[in-house]
């Protein structure tokens, strides 16, 4: 597998394989996952090449960092980049309290019986990757991001955790990476334009986006992806299949940005199915090898929650797409023609 060198402002070499394992559905996302299977699910996806792995706290409230560490667990530490985040604190003595229906970011079918508390401040930081170190069994981070500061989780409070967090977390991480303890801090945000904002208040190594850079959504080219160019900072993204929708296509069912999709957002997938099925390619590579192929992004970091899955992924990073397919989902309107394909 392609792996991509990002050298860090401390000067910390990371070699990012181009498709990462993104450990959000292993937390229990959207069902009760078999422990075992998971695990297994870590260790295929090393197998199959990955060599980037993603988690948060958020994550099934701390069980997708305890899967990922025990997948971990007889892998060389140096062979692998790994990611956390902060922002939430774990309280074990209290309960998760139930969704909160005005803000779009979902919680999980499972997990661990946690209560998360956001934090953003600087102790809150400090404990939130302790936290994570104790649950992962590792003993450092290659990557720690600020995560979900935005208004897709906060609504009305995000320019007041915004302003925490910068206060607070970025004085935390700031330090963590001078002092080498880390060898690259960052964000990680649902939000285009949060992402502007956040790369505009700091010194920042590497930002992750998640789903606004995609075959259906293209909002981070227009500002974002090339103040990231400017400023020589690394892009992982994740929700590059937006849901799902981009990887099963349009059958019912199918989710965009977590929710049903609109009949706006079927018709335009199957729009684009139909192009992919002239140029004998899925749709499920074609989002794939799109997302790959901006020079600012590092790695791609998808879900897996079986080894079958985690295989699938990693060969999909290695297909080719002809040049053909783009130039003619551009003059169909479905696609950016800004947008670089290779």
């Amino acid at each position: 597998m392609e792996m991509r060198h990002f050298k860090t402002r401390n000067g910390t070499d990371l070699a990012f394989s181009v498709i990462g394992q993104g450990m959000g559905p292993i937390g229990d996302f959207y069902e009760i996952l078999d422990e075992k299977r998971c695990i297994s699910t870590v260790e295929q996806a090393f197998k199959s090449g990955i060599r980037t792995f993603d988690s948060s706290p958020h994550y099934g409230n701390g069980l997708s960092e305890s899967r990922l560490g025990a997948g971990l667990r007889h892998i060389p530490r140096d062979e692998i980049v790994v990611s956390t985040k902060i922002g939430r604190v774990m309280d074990p003595f209290r309960s998760p309290p139930p969704k909160n229906k005005d803000v779009f970011s979902p919680g999980f079918a499972g997990g661990f019986p946690h209560a998360p508390v956001f934090d953003y401040t600087y102790d809150g930081t400090m404990r939130s990757v302790e936290q994570s170190l104790l649950r992962t069994g590792l003993s450092r981070f290659d990557i720690l991001f600020i995560h979900d500061c935005d208004v897709w989780t906060h609504g009305v409070e995000a320019e007041a955790k915004f302003k925490e967090a910068m206060n607070g977390a970025y004085i935390a991480l700031d330090k963590l990476r001078s002092e080498k303890i880390v060898g690259a801090i960052g964000f990680g945000i649902n939000e285009a334009d949060t992402c502007v904002k956040f790369a505009k208040a700091g010194d920042f190594d590497v930002a992750m986006m998640a789903g606004r850079y995609s075959l259906l959504v293209q909002t981070g080219l227009d500002e974002f992806l090339p103040l990231a160019q400017q400023k020589n900072m690394g892009v992982m993204l994740a929700g590059v299949f937006n849901s799902g929708i981009l990887a099963i296509g349009a059958v019912p069912g199918a989710r965009f940005d977590y929710a049903p999709a609109s009949p706006e957002i079927m018709e335009r997938v199957k729009k684009i199915e139909s192009i992919c099925a002239a140029h004998k390619v899925s749709l499920r590579r074609a989002a794939l090898q799109f997302a790959m192929a901006h020079p600012v992004v590092k790695t791609v970091v998808l879900g897996a929650v079986t080894p079958e899955e985690a295989a699938a992924n990693a060969a999909d990073a290695d297909g080719k797409v002809p040049s053909g397919l783009w130039s003619d989902l551009k003059s169909a309107g479905l696609l950016n023609p800004a947008a670089p394909t290779g």
